[in-house]
């Protein structure tokens, strides 16, 4: 506390010790003056410097540690958050709106994708280029935006934005005034008209009311200054947002000017009736992004194709792109089964060349030198993934351009060549060499030389044709070699790997492409296709104003190719994936300089039953959806999975999902299928329809009790549905009580993935580890009104109810049912609520007298109170915050429970 009073301070400082020099708007020297917009101010000091994050130990990981931030340009922010009308007015041309309690309340419960498509609108109505580009727009049932494939960010463009976290703290460190702030303390729990608590301040809001987006990618911060920061370049394996400021119901103790998040994790698809925004306005001169790893960078790779548009393509999720990121030297890559896309790029001080993903997706080969290019080169293999593990070298005195292939036998092999150099003199061709070479268990077995000619271009399956394209296009033909293409100059040769002997190449527009497409065309222009005798077949053209480069077919039965596009400047900017059957180009990425791309595709898997509706069964979670979503999906697969052997069933809110280990005990075999939000409703219906109908092996089900919002204020039910078929596909067919049809599971693997973040986070059976921050690391207030609502009181009093009815279905399985009511803050004693979200501390002893009345008159149902009306022994280094535990303190539950649960009797 006492360092973030000297933060505070130095900003005061900074900005001038009077504060009322600070908020006039007559004084120029502020730095502050009027813009011609009159909802915006233009940020002019002469040094604007900032420091972000902090090094208060107490503070979350991605706040620490504090970086200096120079901003050597000046831009407009707007005086007060977007208000309900504004932006309802600008986006009325389209079906995307908030609901207005009152016109001048700021506009909130809206996605980081709606607030840039409001920033779009105001740029085009007012003449201006958009910040923001996107291919296409995804609305949810609700017609909020969820997702802007194609999604980027151009801070090179004068236009409105989101302003970024830097420039937003740089501003909010002049007006952090709490006590012109609508907070917890004073807001009586809603939003109130902005600027209604400073009228007279140039910049307003900054502090509570709203909390608010602004434009970054949540990345993590290094202990350096650094000029012009834009954030990180993408989201990584969570997808995450910075949201700034603090809220209406925020407690004023608990808002800082370095805090980045909100209670819940916060990705570009989250909503939230308290998280608003606020425009920003101008470009961003030499913008730089930092990665997790903190290397900074002028610029970056985007992907823009989604997930779901590689599954509509490919039928299947399982996709993955390699390529050599030309700027960097580094190989780098994009996992399509990860729901939440991120460019992950494994840095070394090898140059890659030529990538190539093994048949199974989890290794890629690469070479050190690459095609056109004489001299010495290298292949290596590694795993792909963001370390690049498992690093092997082929020890041979040259290799190059590596390839894949799956021999009869069933050996996985790697073809290569000796040299990828000019292959238009005939000696000095055939006097380099095809080989091939078995990768097994991680290593290289003994290298067989399987002809003369560097083919580097494949072979087919039969062995009866290999190909080759470095100036000239060359074919082996049984063990005839031949130049096809009337000698033309050809390059970028690359064999289809399936039964049509097909292959694709780039040429230089000479006199048998131009008359065989029949008009004139560029260098690289077209894509032209040959048969198996070098007849041509096909020619597709690059999109207007570019070319292509580095084309490959796609392995398998799919009629595709990937390739880079180069512009009029020469420069590799895009990957492309092209379709040969309608001559369709989709975008995958952008970037400065992509080369060589390669694309691997996971086979549709097979063996289900033909009844099951793969376009329903089990799918839990889709584009843009809720984290709580994304997390049931996860849960869900844990529990189809593990269904035969799961004996505990661990049910509840995120209390549950951190209080307990199941691989604490692996002989009880847990299973935790708790995830965040309270709900009670919400896992009485997993309970009575999945665990109760699938309990031939179950022994005890444990719940938590979460009185203090069992009320209904939220629908936590609703929202993981929401938007999914695959709950409502498993009611229609009685949630699979007669046994679960052929490939159900692998429909659930197969389905839209979560993110990697999110499935690593978790054990193999579903527990998660968080670090020991203290009871009031987020502050000790009551969050909701503490007195309960008569009908909130009959909401919580049915759960009861309920679970008296869920303990009676158990009963008659012999399964126990295990009731835990996790500890809380001891602090709350002091309070009239009985916990974080309410329920009167006068009132709570009634409900507690029913779960003791219960357990008295079920020996099937046993109530565990940990909390004990405060009284409790878990001590401030066992606790994550106010009402959740760390990994001591679940250490310590988990070990009662299983004293528990060697007292019963199965």
């Amino acid at each position: 506390m006492y360092r973030v009073l000297l933060l505070l301070l130095s900003f005061a400082f900074f900005a001038c010790s009077n504060s009322e020099y600070i908020y006039s708007q007559q004084n120029a020297d502020s730095g502050f003056e009027p813009d011609s917009k009159s909802d915006m101010v233009v940020v002019k000091h002469e040094k604007k410097e900032v420091l972000l994050g902090t090094n208060e130990g107490a503070a979350r990981a991605n706040e620490r540690p504090q970086m200096r931030v120079t901003l050597n340009y000046d831009f407009s922010i707007g005086k007060s958050e977007v208000t309900c009308a504004e932006f309802n007015s600008l986006m009325k041309s389209s079906k995307i709106s908030v609901p207005c309690e009152k016109d001048n309340y700021p506009a909130t419960n809206l996605t980081y994708y709606d607030a840039v498509l409001l920033a779009n609108a105001r740029s085009k109505n007012e003449g201006f280029d958009t910040a923001y580009t996107y291919s296409n727009v995804e609305l949810n049932s609700e017609n909020h935006c969820v997702n802007l494939e194609g999604f980027a960010f151009h801070p090179e463009v004068d236009a409105y934005r989101l302003p970024t976290e830097a420039e937003w703290a740089f501003v909010a460190g002049r007006f952090w005034n709490m006590k012109n702030a609508w907070t917890a303390d004073n807001s009586d729990y809603h939003l109130h008209a902005v600027c209604s608590k400073s009228e007279n301040a140039q910049v307003c809001d900054m502090v509570g009311n709203a909390m608010e987006w602004v434009n970054d990618w949540l990345g993590n911060f290094r202990d350096t200054a650094v000029a012009n920061y834009v954030g990180a370049p993408d989201g990584g394996n969570l997808g995450q947002r910075v949201v700034k400021g603090g809220c209406y119901r925020t407690p004023a103790e608990s808002i800082t000017l370095y805090g980045r998040g909100d209670v819940y994790t916060v990705t570009s698809s989250t909503r939230a009736d308290y998280v608003g925004f606020r425009l920003a306005f101008g470009l961003i001169p030499d913008a730089l992004w930092m990665n997790s790893d903190g290397k900074a960078a002028g610029s970056r790779v985007i992907p823009l194709a989604s997930s779901s548009t590689l599954k509509s393509l490919f039928d299947t999720y399982r996709v993955k792109l390699a390529f050599r990121n030309d700027l960097s030297g580094n190989l780098s890559f994009v996992d399509y089964s990860n729901g939440a896309l991120s460019v992950v790029e494994i840095e070394d001080t090898l140059n890659a060349y030529h990538p190539d993903i093994s048949p199974d997706g989890k290794k890629v080969a690469f070479s050190t030198g690459l095609e056109g290019v004489s001299g010495k080169s290298t292949v290596y293999v590694r795993d792909l993934n963001a370390e690049g593990s498992s690093l092997v070298k082929l020890d041979v005195k040259t290799a190059a351009i590596p390839r894949w292939r799956v021999l009869e036998n069933g050996d996985t092999v790697i073809v290569y060549v000796t040299d990828a150099g000019n292959n238009k003199d005939d000696a000095a061709f055939m006097s380099t060499s095809t080989w091939q070479v078995k990768f097994s268990k991680g290593k290289f077995g003994e290298p067989k030389k399987l002809f003369d000619g560097a083919y580097h271009g494949g072979i087919s399956e039969d062995n009866s044709l290999a190909v080759t394209g470095a100036r000239l296009l060359r074919a082996r033909t049984g063990s005839e070699s031949e130049v096809w293409y009337n000698g033309d100059q050809a390059c970028n040769a690359s064999l289809a790997q399936d039964s049509s002997k097909r292959t694709l190449f780039l040429d230089f527009a000479g006199k048998t492409g131009r008359e065989f497409v029949g008009s004139k065309y560029g260098t690289h222009e077209r894509i032209l296709v040959v048969d198996s005798t070098g007849k041509l077949i096909q020619s597709v053209g690059a999109p207007k104003g570019y070319s292509f480069d580095h084309s490959e077919w796609v392995p398998g039965n799919h009629n595709k190719a990937v390739a880079t596009l180069t512009n009029a400047n020469g420069a590799h900017t895009k990957i492309v994936l092209v379709d040969l059957s309608d001559s369709s180009v989709v975008e995958l990425a952008e970037g400065d300089e992509l080369w060589h791309p390669a694309l691997w595709v996971n086979a549709t898997f097979a063996g289900y039953d033909e009844l099951l509706d793969l376009d329903s069964a089990g799918i839990y979670y889709g584009e843009g959806l809720d984290i709580e979503t994304e997390k049931s999906r996860i849960k869900m697969e844990l529990y189809w999975k593990n269904l035969d052997e799961t004996e505990v069933l661990l049910v509840g809110s995120s209390r549950m999902e951190m209080g307990l280990d199941p691989e604490a005990y692996p002989e009880w075999n847990m299973l935790n299928v708790a995830i965040s939000g309270i709900d009670g409703n919400r896992d009485m219906y997993f309970v009575e329809n999945y665990a109760l109908n699938h309990a031939d092996n179950l022994k005890a089900i444990v719940m938590s009790l979460d009185l203090d919002n069992w009320s209904g204020r939220e629908d936590h039910l609703r929202l993981i549905h929401m938007g999914v078929p695959g709950y409502d596909y498993d009611a229609h067919h009685d949630f699979w009580k007669s046994g679960l049809p052929n490939g159900f599971v692998e429909a659930v693997e197969n389905a839209y993935p979560a993110s990697q973040g999110w499935i690593m986070r978790y054990s193999p059976r579903g527990g998660v580890d968080d670090e020991c921050r203290g009871w009031d690391a987020d502050g000790t207030d009551v969050l909701m009104d503490s007195v309960f609502s008569t009908q909130e009181e009959r909401y919580l009093d049915a759960r009861l109810n309920e679970l008296a009815e869920i303990v009676d279905s158990a009963a008659a399985k012999n399964i126990y049912v295990i009731g835990i009511i996790f500890p809380m803050a001891p602090q709350y004693k002091k309070t009239g609520s009985f916990g974080t979200y309410g329920l009167q501390r006068s009132v709570y002893p009634s409900k507690k007298k029913k779960l003791d009345s219960l357990a008295k008159a079920n020996r099937y149902f046993v109530l565990m109170d940990e909390n004990k009306n405060g009284d409790h022994d878990y001590t401030d280094q066992m606790s994550f915050n106010r009402d959740h535990l760390c990994v001591a303190g679940k250490k310590q539950m988990t070990d009662r429970l299983v004293s528990v649960l060697k007292t019963l009797k199965w």
